[in-house]
């Protein structure tokens, strides 16, 4: 004879409690850092607006050409991408993007500047000084990014 067993198997809910509690816990601690890596990613983007402003630039000093003044380079824009609202120089060639759409608000309405080195690691001023690299700033390294450090891309850190 056959014998027909009516047992239904399955979780019981201790158990599911149990995993949904595990899924908890790690979403609360993986979130934190998505939303940082987002916000990066953004701020890349806004770095890369910025390339026509840092081609200008690097070509005036790298021809040997005299600073034209501030607001004068010819790459100052309005309305640029996504996530900068406008470029401006100083005199020196240091551009400064104020930032807007990252929807956080650590970070619309703040400014970040990225500055021509020369050889020695100084602002050129003209005179045949030479762009040879480009430094992004933090509140704590370069004057006039008020972008909290840990929000800038690697690049931009130290």
């Amino acid at each position: 004879m056959r014998r027909i067993d009516n047992r239904q198997a399955g979780f019981t809910i201790v158990e599911l409690m149990i995993v949904m509690m595990v899924i908890g816990v790690l979403a609360g601690l993986v979130l934190p850092s998505v939303r940082a890596n987002a916000v990066r990613a953004k701020m890349s983007e806004a770095i890369l607006a910025l390339s026509a402003c840092k081609n200008t630039v690097a070509e005036l000093y790298n021809t040997g050409g005299d600073p034209p003044g501030s607001g004068q380079w010819g790459c100052e824009a309005a309305d640029v991408s996504l996530y900068v609202s406008n470029i401006t120089t100083n005199d020196f060639g240091v551009i400064k993007a104020s930032l807007r759409g990252f929807n956080d608000g650590r970070i619309d309405t703040t400014d970040l500047t990225l500055a021509p080195l020369d050889i020695t690691g100084n602002v050129p001023t003209g005179g045949g000084a030479t762009v040879s690299a480009w430094r992004c700033g933090s509140p704590t390294d370069w004057t006039g990014t008020t972008v909290p450090a840990q929000y800038l891309p690697s690049s931009c850190r130290g």
